[in-house]
C-alpha cells in the first residue's frame, strides 16, 4: 500500500462524519444557550469538514515521509474537531473569552472559559502546523512510500 493510501480514507471519513456533525448541530441551533455561537459552531463543522476532505483529496499529490504523515493526519483531525468542539462549548456554556464577537453578553466560570480557550487556541495551532505541512509536502520532492 502507497503512503497516500493510508491516510486518504481515514481524511475523508473524519471529515464526513464532521459534516454530519456541523449538519446535525445545525437543526438544534436554538436550544443552546448562545444561538449565535451555535450558529458559529455550526459554520465552522461544516467548513473544517471540507477541509479534512480536501486534505484526503490531495494525499497522492503529497510527497512526505510516512511519520510527517501521521503528524499531518492527526494535527489536522485534532486541530478542526477541537475548534468545533470549542465553538460548541462555547455555545452551551455561554462563554465569551475566546470569542467576544459571537459571545457578546454571555459569561461563564474560569474553568469553562479556560476549557474553551485550550481547544480553541490548541485546536488553531494544529491546524496550522498541518496546514504548513500540507503545504511543503506539495512543493516537496520524491514521496516516500513507505
Amino acid at each position: 500500500m502507497k503512503l497516500y493510501e493510508q491516510y486518504t480514507r481515514p481524511f475523508l471519513i473524519a471529515g464526513v462524519l464532521l459534516f454530519l456533525l456541523g449538519l446535525l448541530n445545525g437543526f438544534v441551533l436554538q436550544q443552546f444557550a448562545n444561538p449565535r455561537m451555535a450558529l458559529s459552531a455550526h459554520l465552522a463543522a461544516m467548513q473544517n469538514a471540507l477541509v479534512l476532505v480536501v486534505f484526503g483529496l490531495v494525499q497522492k499529490y503529497l510527497h512526505q515521509t510516512a511519520a510527517a504523515a501521521r503528524w499531518c493526519y492527526w494535527l489536522g483531525v485534532y486541530g478542526l474537531y477541537a475548534i468545533w468542539v470549542s465553538l460548541l462549548l462555547a455555545a452551551i456554556w455561554g462563554t465569551s473569552g475566546a470569542t467576544p464577537i459571537a459571545g457578546a453578553g454571555f459569561s461563564a466560570s474560569a474553568g469553562r472559559e479556560n476549557t474553551v480557550n485550550v481547544l480553541l487556541y490548541s485546536g488553531s495551532l494544529a491546524i496550522t502546523v498541518c496546514t504548513v505541512l500540507v503545504l511543503r509536502a506539495l512543493i516537496g520532492g520524491k514521496q516516500t512510500d513507505t
